[in-house]
């Protein structure tokens, strides 16, 4: 989120080991590995691409935000949890929403993820970074 309050989001992968070849996984696919919208939030996602794809999961976050006005974290645990499983869908995103509430959840056995947080008119910035359930914050008081 920009000092505007303008959402975008971007998703870079290394991809799967042992990939077929030629195999395009979710993260160029607009509204499964990555999508933005300023009424709602922003999403990237990694994991096992086919079934994000499927699940068209970066956009339902935002879906289930705007139209059944859940919160981003409830929008993104129901997605991670519920339409994609460990067995179906290996893998977690990050998402903020208009408000600036960050979600990272996912269903693998960790997930690398990191953010930097800055409230309008205060000057302290927020770390925060985790691999495992927790995230370990630092600046705040």
């Amino acid at each position: 989120m920009d000092k505007q309050g303008n959402l975008t989001a971007g998703t870079s992968t290394g991809g799967m080991f042992k990939k077929r070849w030629g195999r395009i996984g979710d993260s160029p696919v607009i509204g499964a590995g990555t999508y933005a919208d300023n009424n709602s939030c922003a999403v990237s996602c990694t994991g096992h691409g086919e079934y994000f794809i499927r699940h068209a999961v970066a956009f339902d976050v935002c879906a289930r935000y705007k139209y059944l006005k859940e919160s981003v974290e409830k929008a993104a645990d129901y997605i991670i949890h519920m339409e994609l499983n460990t067995n179906a869908g290996n893998g977690g995103l990050i998402a903020v929403d208009k408000l600036g509430n960050i979600a990272m959840p996912y269903n693998s056995g960790g997930m690398f993820r990191g953010f930097l947080y800055k409230e309008k008119g205060r000057p302290e910035i927020k770390k925060g970074c985790g691999i495992g359930k927790k995230i370990v914050v630092v600046g705040e008081k």
